[in-house]
């Protein structure tokens, strides 16, 4: 056998072994749920249903949920474009700005506990300025209205903030004791943070790089470290949860912390419709209906809007069901079945049910 020979058999034989290595080895595409009923795992310990522990992330497609203890952090660095941190609203955290760069030179004269405390049922002027203490949930995006502002490039800009861990919560015990001052600058594609309890006169610093699979890198002040909270963003659709929110009276808005309250994955894309059942069934429901849905971006799409907790029909409300449409386009259609005593459910553990409509 000549060498030309010889070589044209070597790549025959290079190739047959490829293709038979590549069918071998073929990509497996994981198939999407066709819809399942889950009970979500709201409770941690003893603790009552109306204050459960847990947040309780949910990923329709995959059909599961990821429970994670809600005071497990107290901020989140942005991943996307923008440099945004936001406050842990879960546990009430809540923040106020002081015109210093050095933390250092922050002390205990620079605390007023009001400053980082609700005025519960304080409505008008009062109302807005008590929801400058926190990431405005009133907004589509809880990006929009950060109580920290978006951290600038200049670093003599970014200013300290004194944090407190568990301010929302209108029983939370907060003092001097409890609370940190924080200063974030920017670091390149990243942060840096620098932090301390009040009374410390030095300070820890730590350096955070944006995870571009995330929506945040999640960070414990009290443990010092950041701590994995979230799914990475495109393995959950909704998260049910304990957090501040707002209530109203007959005077206006207010800052109020909410049981049972569903956000949706915006920043993922997750989009959401109410569908009422006057309209069409839950049932009946099919792909045919969806032309004549409209999808909404916000966060707080379902919000506290799927359940009653007084009066005298506490409950599921059985009026509306939703559809969701998750970040790879896949349409879901979801009802929440119980969640209270009074429906025959158990607080704390909601159950939902869903099922696929339209694959993405």
């Amino acid at each position: 056998m000549n060498k030309i020979t010889k070589l044209i058999a070597l790549l025959c034989f290079t190739i047959s072994f490829a293709s038979c290595s590549k069918d071998d080895d073929p990509i497996v595409e994981v198939p999407v749920s066709e819809g399942t009923t889950l009970t979500l795992n709201g409770i941690a310990g003893a603790e009552a249903g109306s204050s459960a522990a847990n947040s309780v992330y949910v990923d329709l497609s995959g059909a599961q949920q990821v429970a994670v203890l809600r005071n497990s952090w107290t901020l989140g660095f942005y991943s996307g474009n923008d440099f945004k941190v936001i406050l842990n609203g879960t546990s009430g955290a809540s923040a106020k700005k002081i015109n210093k760069t050095d933390l250092n030179a922050v002390t205990e004269a620079d605390f007023n506990l009001s400053d980082l405390t609700i005025a519960l049922g304080e409505t008008g002027a009062k109302g807005e300025m008590e929801f400058k203490k926190f990431d405005d949930p009133r907004e589509v995006s809880i990006l929009n209205k950060t109580a920290i502002e978006t951290i600038s490039a200049t670093d003599s800009e970014n200013k300290v903030y004194l944090v407190s861990p568990v301010g929302g919560s209108h029983t939370a015990v907060i003092s001097a004791e409890t609370v940190y001052k924080v200063r974030v600058l920017r670091k390149a594609n990243g942060y840096t943070l620098q932090y301390a309890k009040l009374k410390e006169t030095t300070f820890k610093s730590v350096d955070i790089v944006k995870d571009a699979n995330s929506n945040y890198s999640f960070f414990s002040l009290s443990d010092g470290k950041t701590v994995n909270v979230e799914p990475v963003k495109t393995n959950w659709d909704l998260v049910w949860t304990w957090t501040m929110y707002y209530g109203t009276n007959e005077d206006g808005i207010f800052p109020y912390g909410f049981s049972d309250i569903v956000f949706t994955n915006s920043l993922n894309g997750v989009q959401v419709a109410q569908i009422k059942t006057s309209v069409v069934s839950y049932a009946n429901f099919s792909e045919s209906n969806l032309s004549a849905s409209t999808f909404s971006s916000n966060r707080d799409v379902i919000g506290d809007k799927w359940r009653n907790t007084t009066g005298t029909a506490i409950g599921v409300k059985t009026d509306s069901f939703y559809l969701i449409k998750d970040g790879a386009g896949n349409i879901y259609k979801l009802k929440f079945n119980s969640f209270h005593a009074s429906d025959g459910g158990v607080r704390g553990k909601p159950v939902v049910e869903y099922k696929l409509v339209k694959k993405g």
